[in-house]
């Protein structure tokens, strides 16, 4: 690899064969060194190949401005993440994460505690990220020094769901937690029952919510007209269909869409599963 950049005595950009650049660490790696020159392989301690050019200099950028052991941290939290969670993020995390450790650390050494208002959602809905971010604050802890709260978790998950998404912009994956808890807010009223959470059928609802308010905000609705399948949700689960409803007076009213007909078919049936335990006892009373 040839250094096309140097950061500091420990960091470069340098360029391989195939003509991608990579952000380059390693101690003295770039001691005495001049650009053209080949990086010594035995002094790599870690090679970050980024996607484009562009994130490639946007991480060098914000490395010639943080302490490098926040990237380390970072690294470790994504390394961490992709084996946990058996799946591959997005490069761009480096850069957010990294941004964002370096904020959170730099906040707590002022006293300042940013409460996560959508923390309880995030244990509920994205879990398994949740558990990735407490582990994350073990990270920070053993590298900087200072313990993080809970809250500070809840936003690393929200990193790692959004690395999970191909890189959609935070606020994607942020209004998505939040139609996805009004949605819930909405069924719990409409039936007054609480909702049994270690149910199949609640994992299946939260993850077909999950899908359903990406769709929307990507504008990705699609409807295939079915109106026999229609007439016959409505007939069958009528409580269901009537909830279902007021979901549709919702999105209306807060993101100015209406529900498709296969949406409501889908909704009506996943409503009908997560609350028939429920609605048979009480039937039965």
């Amino acid at each position: 690899m040839i250094i096309k950049k140097i950061l500091n005595n420990n960091v470069v950009i340098a360029e391989g064969k195939s003509g991608k650049e990579s952000v380059v660490m390693g101690r003295g790696l770039a001691f005495q060194k001049k650009l053209g020159d080949e990086v010594e392989v035995p002094k790599i301690e870690k090679t970050f190949v980024m996607e484009t050019h562009e994130l490639s200099e946007k991480l060098s950028e914000l490395l010639s401005e943080i302490p490098l052991k926040h990237l380390r941290v970072a690294d470790d939290v994504v390394q961490y993440a992709q084996e946990t969670l058996e799946t591959d993020l997005s490069d761009n995390i480096y850069l957010t994460l990294t941004d964002h450790i370096n904020f959170a650390v730099s906040r707590y050494n002022q006293g300042i505690n940013l409460k996560n208002a959508l923390l309880w959602e995030i244990k509920r809905f994205y879990h398994a990220e949740y558990l990735v971010g407490m582990k994350a604050l073990d990270f920070i802890e053993q590298e900087v020094g200072i313990r993080l709260d809970e809250d500070e978790a809840g936003f690393i998950a929200l990193h790692i769901v959004n690395a999970r998404q191909d890189g959609q912009q935070m606020h994607m994956t942020v209004a998505m937690t939040q139609i996805v808890q009004d949605i819930l807010s909405i069924v719990t009223y409409h039936y007054g029952m609480v909702l049994d959470e270690t149910s199949l059928n609640y994992t299946r609802f939260i993850t077909h919510l999950q899908y359903f308010a990406q769709r929307l905000l990507r504008k990705e609705i699609v409807d295939s007209g079915d109106d026999f399948l229609y007439e016959q949700v409505q007939i069958k689960y009528p409580e269901a269909f009537n909830c279902t409803k007021k979901i549709d007076a919702y999105l209306l009213n807060t993101h100015h869409t209406e529900l498709t007909r296969d949406e409501r078919v889908y909704l009506t049936i996943h409503i009908y599963r997560v609350t028939e335990r429920n609605t048979i006892a009480k039937d039965e009373k």
